[in-house]
């Protein structure tokens, strides 16, 4: 009964079944040496990632750089603010000499055109529509002279690098 079992589970040999063995035998020996176009396609996936990795660690690199100028130029700025200041009561002051007069006019349309250089620009204030993006509202008055929100007087200039604000204007505000 035994014998009987055996001859149902095994199949009895064929050529066409021995094919398929000795194919069976020789497919392990082919796995296990990996095909030149596979490896070379997974050098070539390698060799792409690393070149992406490159260059987005560049390009994040260059933004880092062009904030880190950005911001040292604000800041840089933002010193040179009191001068510009100081400049601009000077030439509102009354003085006898014309020479000292003249010498500090220089010298403003000198730190003028740097700002200008810079890319600085003065925030228009005055008779402009109060921004609360660009102007500091420090006083309010009552005018009939004047629409609602319109700026009377400016106390301070405000100035803005790029899209940046650096300093925003102190300004009085007509209700």
């Amino acid at each position: 009964m035994k014998d009987k079992e055996k001859e149902k589970k095994e199949p009895p040999e064929t050529p066409e079944t021995e094919e398929k063995v000795s194919e069976d035998v020789s497919s392990p020996e082919k796995s296990e040496e990996p095909d030149a176009d596979a490896l070379l396609a997974a050098e070539k996936e390698k060799y792409l990632r690393l070149a992406a990795e490159y260059d987005n660690y560049r390009k994040r690199s260059q933004k880092e750089r062009e904030s880190i100028f950005r911001d040292v130029k604000a800041e840089t700025v933002t010193k040179l603010l009191p001068v510009y200041d100081n400049l601009e009561r000077a030439l509102r002051a009354e003085c006898s000499d014309p020479a000292y007069k003249k010498g500090v006019e220089l010298t403003m349309t000198q730190l003028k055109t740097i700002f200008d250089d810079l890319g600085v620009k003065p925030i228009e204030a005055e008779g402009a529509k109060f921004d609360p993006a660009l102007h500091n509202a420090v006083m309010h008055v009552e005018s009939e002279d004047h629409s609602e929100g319109e700026i009377v007087e400016e106390f301070q200039k405000g100035f803005t690098l790029g899209d940046k604000v650096i300093r925003f204007s102190l300004v009085k505000v007509a209700n």
